[in-house]
Order: structure tokens, then C-alpha cells, then sequence
């Protein structure tokens, strides 16, 4: 015969409960907009391709750890977490896409997908009360910011690619971007205007 544990972390069942559906609503969010973006860094196009492919695999995978995390939360406050296609589909904010946008309209999408998750997050969560420590850190942040960088810039695929260690500049038309190894074999893009 299974036991169930209690769960006595200093907040009561029914604020757990809110807080783990208020959770699952952005776990959906975030999900779906890494979806997307995971479906963009695929199939993007055109003469910013190598750019924004390297963008948007970096954005997938800052978003797949802030699923974890928010489904891991989740399963702390003692409730499933959200896990299948319908289950996200009843409770993001984000909507499919139909078709293939061309590539700026991906980044305009990403960043609106970006901004969809923030709201909801603040939706969520009463202002009057400390946010969990998962929509303080900068998980979804640098995403976000890259993709605006990259919306105003005008960066094309002339940038060429580099290795693991490589930390020189990318020239491109109008934004210069900067890769700093941060890690072995993992880089931090950030682009800075062109003076």
C-alpha cells in the first residue's frame, strides 16, 4: 500500500495547488515557444541563415532548461506536471504557427513569443508577493535580448562560422557580433552596434 507523502513546506495545499497551475501555464508557454523556435532554427532561410540558426539553437536551448525547471517546481509542490501536446495546447498563451514565416518574421515572432511568456509569468504571479526564483534568474532574458539585437541589425550570413575557442569578431552589415567562450566548446553571442 503506497503512502502518500506530505508536503509541508510552509505554504498550504491550496496555494500550492494555485501556484503549481499558475506554473504549468507558463511551463506551456515555455514549451511552445521552444517549439517554435526549435522549428525555426530548422527550417530558417535566406542570407541571415547561419546567424540565426546559431541564435535560435542557443534560444532552444535556454528555453529546454527553463522547462525542466518549471516542470521540476512543479513536481516539488507536489502536482504533475503538464506533459503532452493537448495539455500545452489548453493552456499556452502562444499560438502554433501555420506556414513558414520568412526569417525576420521568425525574430519578430520569438521575441513576441519572449514578451507572451514574461506576461504571463506576471499574470501569474501577484507582484505584491516575491516571484519564484525562476522568473528572477536570466534564463529567458538573454534569448529575448539576442533576438531584439538581432531584429534591429540587419545581420546577414556573411558572418562566418566559427570553431570551439574561436572568440574573434563576425563582421556583418550594420551589427558586429562577439562571441566570448564562456565555457569549453560554449559560446555567449551578443551583438554590439557597428561604430
Amino acid at each position: 500500500m503506497d503512502k502518500q507523502m506530505t508536503i509541508d513546506i510552509g505554504i498550504d495545499a491550496n496555494t500550492r495547488e494555485e501556484i503549481a497551475n499558475g506554473l504549468a501555464r507558463v511551463l506551456a508557454d515555455t514549451y511552445t515557444l521552444y517549439l517554435k523556435t526549435h522549428n525555426f532554427h530548422w527550417n530558417v532561410t535566406g542570407p541571415m541563415f547561419q546567424a540565426l540558426h546559431l541564435m535560435f539553437e542557443t534560444q532552444y536551448n535556454e528555453l529546454a532548461i527553463a522547462v525542466d525547471a518549471a516542470a521540476e517546481r512543479i513536481r516539488a509542490l507536489g502536482f504533475p506536471a503538464p506533459g503532452t501536446y493537448t495539455q500545452f495546447l489548453q493552456l499556452s498563451s502562444i499560438k502554433d504557427e501555420d506556414g513558414m514565416p520568412k526569417a525576420q518574421d521568425m525574430i519578430r515572432r520569438l521575441v513576441e513569443g519572449h514578451e507572451t511568456v514574461a506576461r504571463t509569468a506576471r499574470q501569474v504571479f501577484n507582484p505584491a508577493r516575491p516571484m519564484p526564483a525562476l522568473f528572477t534568474s536570466t534564463s529567458m532574458g538573454p534569448a529575448a535580448s539576442r533576438a531584439r539585437a538581432m531584429l534591429s541589425g540587419r545581420v546577414t550570413s556573411s558572418a562566418r562560422t566559427r570553431r570551439c575557442g574561436d572568440t574573434g569578431n563576425k563582421s556583418s552589415r550594420g551589427v558586429r557580433i562577439v562571441a566570448t567562450t564562456f565555457q569549453p566548446c560554449a559560446r555567449k553571442w551578443r551583438a554590439v552596434s557597428r561604430p
